[in-house]
């Protein structure tokens, strides 16, 4: 890193490089809170875990289960999760699809990219 660049120069760059993503042609863009699911989503994913539909509606801050549905319902439709079957019927289990797993990659190649031009 240069003596003039500091942390958040790079992390606003990123944000610039991010942002141009979004005038891509890729996956509709999200609501703020799809983008907090998908979030939570990706977490379970990157920690091995397994997020249900119902461990979802358990976190209150999200908001009511039918807001939740309703955007669950949103967020398949414009491709970015899938609802996956478990050994419980009536439980589903919440995925990224590959369009989002690219996504992501594209948001790292930017964060790499950001980083790089600093140093």
């Amino acid at each position: 890193m240069s003596k003039r660049t500091r942390p958040a120069d790079i992390y606003l760059r990123f944000l610039q490089l991010a942002e141009a993503l979004r005038g891509m042609p890729s996956l509709p863009p999200l609501e703020p809170l799809e983008e907090r699911i998908l979030e939570l989503i990706a977490y379970a994913r990157q920690n091995q875990e397994r997020l249900s539909v119902k461990d979802l509606m358990g976190k209150r801050e999200l908001g009511s289960p039918a807001m939740l549905h309703g955007r669950l319902k949103s967020m398949r439709e414009k491709g970015w999760i899938l609802l996956a079957e478990t050994e419980d019927a009536r439980r589903k289990q919440l995925e990224l699809t590959q369009a989002a797993l690219l996504h992501f990659d594209k948001l790292s190649k930017c964060l790499l990219m950001a980083a790089k031009k600093a140093a």
